[in-house]
């Protein structure tokens, strides 16, 4: 008698099938949920985000106040756990993490750079002490610290800091003096909220850079959350956050040039149109699609398609 096959296995087999495969990168979102409730408002700051980072990446994370950027970094920074969906980095399953696992997650696999000057930096030591400090805890000897912490100040450029308390810094030393703190302990991942927030134009430029050397002279896959133009058009990759979901991505070539966006497509087949094209052309409740050989049409509700006129926008097959 032939033997029928397991459904349970069925269904996982056919719920995999649609998520991504979480060896496709080092950062991995899987229709991301964070919800908050209180007593009287429930907030949903992640609805089903889905994000890929590949390993050497160094990337922006762009959006409105409130459309979950900062959440999202919560989350795969260890500090905050996501409601539902799955987060994987660099190997390690997010909600799955014990407590001991998770305070090493955050000591070996993520460093974070903070908007708040303030949050990076212990007042009482020294810049050099401050990033010696991350080191203690996963027992690196007293000499290795001091010769490591030296040679992370002078990569981003604030060598001459060394010995300078936090009070004794500008803005921009201190966040500089941060990123070393971050990757003092060789993280895989390093996430920057608004690092350049609070930063002139000059100071911020020079933040930028050291992220940057970070990425490419210390190894660290980057992803910073930003709303300064200066550093997401600078990256290779820009991906737009939008109540709770990624939106579109920016991809440009070296140096910044060749910029194209593009509208991402989800699992279940979703997309978010950019907001000046739904105000341009009135989209609203409804749409009609229009299926061609090599791209698909976007029509307003009501307005039929007619040989002779263009649709309001195009998604390309191919992307």
């Amino acid at each position: 008698m032939r033997q029928l096959p397991d459904l349970r296995k069925l269904e996982e087999r056919a719920r995999d099938a649609q998520r991504p495969h979480l060896d496709d990168g080092l950062v991995v979102c899987d229709n991301l949920v964070r919800v908050y409730r209180t007593d009287e408002v429930e907030v949903q700051a992640l609805q089903g985000l889905d994000l890929v980072v590949e390993e050497g990446e160094c990337m922006a994370l762009v959006g409105a106040s409130g459309s979950g950027k900062s959440t999202l970094l919560s989350i795969l920074s260890g500090l905050d756990l996501p409601t539902a969906g799955r987060a994987r980095v660099a190997g390690h399953d997010l909600l799955a993490l014990k407590r001991r696992e998770r305070i090493g997650y955050r000591r070996h696999t993520v460093g974070f750079v903070w908007q708040q000057t303030g949050r990076n930096l212990l007042p009482y030591l020294t810049a050099l002490e401050n990033v010696a400090l991350p080191m203690k805890y996963v027992r690196v000897p007293r000499r290795e610290r001091a010769a490591r912490a030296a040679e992370l100040l002078d990569v981003v450029g604030v060598a001459h800091c060394r010995d300078r308390r936090p009070a004794e810094l500008s803005g921009g030393e201190q966040q500089r003096v941060a990123v070393a703190v971050a990757t003092a302990n060789a993280p895989r991942v390093l996430l920057a909220d608004e690092p350049t927030g609070e930063l002139d134009t000059a100071s911020g430029e020079e933040v930028f850079a050291a992220l940057r050397r970070a990425n490419e002279e210390l190894g660290a896959t980057v992803l910073v959350v930003t709303h300064d133009p200066l550093v997401s058009e600078q990256v290779r990759r820009t991906v737009r956050i939008r109540d709770g979901r990624t939106s579109t991505e920016t991809l440009r070539g070296p140096g910044g040039t060749g910029a194209e966006e593009y509208t991402v497509l989800d699992r279940a087949g979703r997309l978010q149109l950019p907001q000046d094209y739904v105000d341009r052309y009135g989209l609203r409740d409804r749409v009609r699609l229009t299926a061609e050989h090599d791209h698909v049409g976007v029509w307003p509700n009501g307005k039929p398609p007619s040989p002779d006129s263009e649709p309001s926008t195009e998604t390309e097959g191919d992307r």
